[in-house]
């Protein structure tokens, strides 16, 4: 039995499919159902990605998948098979469509509506103009429609499919047959609640006006869709694209797709480094912040092994490459990124989950509709004339604005506020999370070296010790260097001249000052000062608290200690309290250490702090959170944080921070301030609270309407206005977020 389920466990293979043709939620829904039917097979279909991830058995070949795919009415590619021009924008036909259409809708709404502008024919002008958008325009609807049907199924595409082109039919039968196309003719609207034939009226403006807001539904869905995959392109772009090797003691530059391991490579400063490998020669910091969310740089030599797409500071090295390609750890992150967002859960659109039921009920009361009247002896003018009005009432033109509308004012005042949501199906989360993970470099704090204070030995003054240490550290390149000469310039000024200047890599640096020699750099460095116990006790404070202690010596003695950490951001305590206002516990999770972290969180009040982490351990702090329960969003900027803000229910990305975090986020918060935190949490829970009254709302107009129509009493003009109205209620609705405003800083 053992021996059978190993043999089992061996022979199951796990493969992505890239999927086209889905066009809502329901779509992703079918093709799993299809996939899983087979024996052997367990299929996720993720409609925001596109991806399928089948596990299958010996039994089941990639191609048997395809085929199944295929004949559910949609198209599958192989990973080998997937086109491999990754820049196009699958949006750009969308958009076009959308722009196309457009075009001509205006103007036949302008007259169906403004009888100011119902000239001599002008129903005719409507027929040209609205044959294109109809047949043109809503090809993609019908196209599904006529897939569900072959598969005997339906969606909305299948309820806008039948609107528009029996609003257009209907229309073209008034023309021809009907009295609609007599010169003179104008739409009174008159509100009446009675049995028509409705062969006089017109609606050109119902079909045309359906396709082209449900066009711009889609196109604004896409667009936020495309984003998913954003994150896994965004890590790609942070390793080099090229290395300089040293092979027969000559350097050349080559491909990184041309290193091999075991070459060694030379980095020079400013330079990332192209594969996880080991120092041969040479000693610098090395700048992983972006990778472990340490904030200070890490002083490596022979024998250290350093991470590949890191950046080299201010020294020449050479390494050897020990892993490339797929190996490294950057494309080890990449594929944690990738995981968590095939595995998180899509929110479904409640306008994709009611169609399953509501589509279907609509179209069998519209052919009953149909029926009863032929059954009961009416004119066949009169049967139409009902079934249509149901079929157009029913329309979902309210429902396709319903959420592109919200979506689009929320995120426009969003993006006044400094917060971008990527999409609707964000929204969801913000109303259920109860647990908030914030990341401490740059996100927290400012994610730079600041100079925090300057401590002085007895008899010396402070600024004395500053403006001398600053002088020489101004001839290093090294960020903490770089932190001491900014806090003395800004602090006293210009800044005396340096003789003699030096720099000990990993150690510090020496010059001479005002004749002064001068030593500045770590309590070893200077072994041979006589330095006071004042002092030794303040770097041990400073230590103790996660902070960087420069100790600046001069003719044989130790003269005062400079403290250098990074610093919170003035707002982040602020931002804190209001999360908890929210409901929401916080947490800090850092790659930095415990020290330093404990420091940070007592300043802004956080409890819970876990230092010392790995990338993959903040997936695996994420993954234990929802495990327990909780409903986690994730506050970071760095590439060390991307899986994890994947991972999470809701992940927000400071503006300041990597491509990479910013692309795995749900949300990015434009200013750099945390306080941009709890407002986007508040306005998102206001556009998604928006979205859902839209919803009801644009079916409560639809399903109060259609007994009306049925028994015959809501011509198709009425249908249509009265849908017109269910849309500017919906539009109104959405506009309302306008007024949208962040809490003032207290």
């Amino acid at each position: 039995m053992t021996t059978d389920a190993t043999a089992n466990a061996t022979t199951t293979a796990t493969i992505e499919l890239s999927i086209d043709g889905m066009t809502c939620a329901s779509c992703a829904n079918r093709i799993e159902r299809k996939l899983n039917k087979i024996d052997g097979v367990t299929a996720t279909v993720n409609f925001a990605t596109e991806k399928a991830r089948v596990e299958y058995g010996a039994e089941v070949t990639p191609e048997s998948l395809v085929a199944t795919v295929e004949d559910a009415g949609y198209h599958a590619h192989l990973p080998a098979d997937e086109p491999s021009d990754v820049d196009d924008d699958p949006t750009a036909g969308l958009r076009r469509r959308l722009l196309t259409s457009a075009v001509p809708t205006v103007p036949v709404i302008a007259m169906a509506m403004v009888p100011a502008l119902q000239f001599t024919n002008w129903q005719w002008l409507s027929l040209a103009l609205t044959l294109p958008v109809v047949l043109w325009g809503a090809w993609p609807f019908h196209r599904a429609a006529w897939a569900n049907l072959r598969h005997g199924s339906a969606t909305m595409d299948t309820l806008i499919s039948m609107g528009t082109l029996a609003a257009l039919g209907w229309s073209v039968y008034a023309l021809f047959w009907g009295t609609a196309g007599a010169p003179g003719l104008t739409h009174g609207f008159e509100l009446t609640l009675s049995r028509t034939h409705g062969s006089a009226n017109v609606y050109f403006e119902v079909a045309a006006g359906v396709t082209t807001f449900i066009l711009a539904g889609r196109y604004f869905e896409a667009r936020s869709k495309r984003r998913a995959g954003a994150a896994l392109r965004a890590l790609l772009e942070l390793g080099a694209k090229d290395v300089v090797v040293r092979r027969d003691s000559a350097e050349q530059r080559i491909s990184i797709d041309e290193l091999g391991i075991g070459d060694e490579f030379v980095v020079r400063p400013g330079e990332k480094i192209a594969a996880d490998g080991v120092v041969v020669e040479g000693a610098s910091a090395i700048d992983a912040s972006m990778l472990t969310g340490e904030s200070v740089p890490v002083d490596v030599g022979p024998g250290d092994e350093v991470v590949g797409a890191t950046v080299n500071v201010d020294g020449r090295l050479v390494l050897r490459a020990k892993r490339i390609g797929s190996d490294t750890q950057l494309a080890q992150m990449a594929r944690l990124v990738e995981d968590a967002q095939n595995g998180k859960a899509q929110a479904q659109r409640l306008a994709d989950r009611i169609s399953g039921v509501f589509v279907p009920i609509v179209i069998v009361l519209a052919l009953a509709t149909l029926g009863f009247w032929l059954v009961t002896g009416e004119s066949a003018e009169v049967a139409f004339t009902a079934a249509v009005a149901v079929l157009i009432i029913a329309c979902p033109c309210a429902l396709g604005l319903a959420t592109p509308t919200a979506l689009m004012v929320g995120t426009g005042r969003g993006a006044q506020l400094g917060i971008l949501i990527k999409g609707p199906e964000v929204l969801e989360s913000t109303r259920r999370i109860d647990t908030i993970v914030v990341d401490k470099t740059g996100t927290i704090t400012t994610g730079r070296m600041t100079l925090i204070d300057v401590v002085a030995a007895g008899g010396e003054l402070p600024d004395e010790v500053l403006r001398i240490a600053g002088a020489v550290e101004d001839g290093s390149e090294h960020p903490i260097a770089r932190a001491i000469a900014k806090g003395a310039r800004d602090k006293l000024g210009d800044l005396p001249s340096v003789e003699d200047f030096t720099n000990m890599r990993g150690l510090g640096v020496r010059g001479r000052v005002d004749g002064h020699e001068v030593t500045v750099g770590r309590q070893r460095l200077l072994a041979s000062h006589d330095i006071p116990d004042s002092v030794r006790a303040a770097v041990r404070e400073a230590e103790s608290q996660g902070r960087t202690a420069v100790v600046v010596g001069w003719d044989g003695e130790g003269r005062g200690v400079l403290v250098v950490a990074d610093a919170v951001k003035p707002t982040s305590a602020e931002a804190i309290s209001r999360l908890r206002a929210l409901g929401l516990k916080p947490m800090m999770v850092t790659g930095d250490n415990e020290a330093a972290a404990r420091t940070i969180a007592a300043q802004v009040d956080i409890d819970d702090v876990i230092a010392e982490v790995l990338p993959q351990d903040k997936v695996e702090v994420v993954k234990r959170l929802q495990a327990e329960g909780k409903v986690v969003a994730m506050v970071g900027d760095g590439v060390n944080d991307a899986a994890a803000l994947a991972q999470a229910d809701l992940g927000l990305a400071m503006g300041s921070g990597t491509d990479v975090a910013i692309e795995a986020s749900d949300l990015t918060l434009v200013r750099d301030d945390l306080n941009a935190v709890p407002d986007a949490i508040r306005l998102s829970r206001r556009t998604l609270a928006t979205i859902k009254g839209n919803l009801f709302w644009a079916f409560a107009y639809n399903v109060a309407a259609l007994p009306l129509a049925a028994a015959g009493l809501l011509n198709p003009m009425i249908a249509g206005a009265a849908m017109a109205f269910s849309s500017v209620f919906v539009v109104s609705n959405s506009l309302r977020l306008r007024r949208f405003t962040a809490t003032a800083s207290r």
